[in-house]
């Protein structure tokens, strides 16, 4: 949603007071021979333009206020959002680290969660449902991955998360690499590198 110059919904129309600079008949300290001469008195067609090139300025100054008001009130609303999917997976994190685990949780490895048939309450196990087959015990809860900054990834999540991470890091990689190797003067090409990176960032 935008708003356009001039139109202000439920607003009336307001009549655009035009301040004209004063005249002085002794400028400086001098007397002038002819105030008539150098204060004539305008055209009021003039008056009347001058008036609409006042109230469009205003009316432009206002819309364009109202427009960057409306972007960071979206912006606030998206980085809200954000912020209700970070304490939402930090919670989900906690309770997958509380589940039982008989074994080290290594970072890089996927995890199965399982729900016992005796306590009804969760754990971890290493293998698959389908490496348990027919045999498995307990309720399937669902498949976790498990990230180096101890972070949960589930299954369904996997594939659409390591993408661009991967891209990021090869970009990142060839970049130090590049930096590292090269000679002289190379700003253009850093400059470009970097923004490269930053192209990746944005479409992931």
């Amino acid at each position: 949603m935008s708003v356009v110059p001039g139109h202000f919904y439920g607003k009336p129309k307001e009549v655009t007071q035009v301040n004209l600079v004063e005249s002085n008949p002794t400028p400086l300290g001098h007397q002038l021979v002819s105030q008539r001469r150098t204060n004539h008195k305008s055209d009021p067609h003039d008056l009347v333009a001058l008036a609409q090139s006042v109230q469009t300025a205003g009316d432009f100054v206002t819309a364009g206020a109202t427009n960057k008001l409306l972007l960071i009130a979206e912006q606030i609303k998206f980085l809200q959002m954000q912020a209700q999917n970070v304490l939402e997976e930090a919670k989900r994190d906690q309770q997958l680290h509380s589940a039982a685990c008989n074994m080290k949780k290594v970072p890089g490895n996927i995890y199965y969660l399982y729900e016992s048939q005796k306590t009804q309450k969760p754990h971890f196990s290493l293998l698959s449902p389908q490496e348990w087959g027919d045999s498995c015990p307990n309720k399937f809860l669902g498949a976790y991955k498990l990230e180096y900054d101890m972070s949960w990834t589930p299954a369904d999540e996997m594939l659409s998360k390591s993408e661009p991470l991967n891209k990021m890091m090869s970009a990142v990689t060839a970049y130090t690499h590049s930096q590292s190797t090269s000679s002289g003067d190379n700003g253009g090409s850093s400059g470009s590198s970097a923004k490269s990176i930053l192209a990746l960032a944005d479409s992931s």
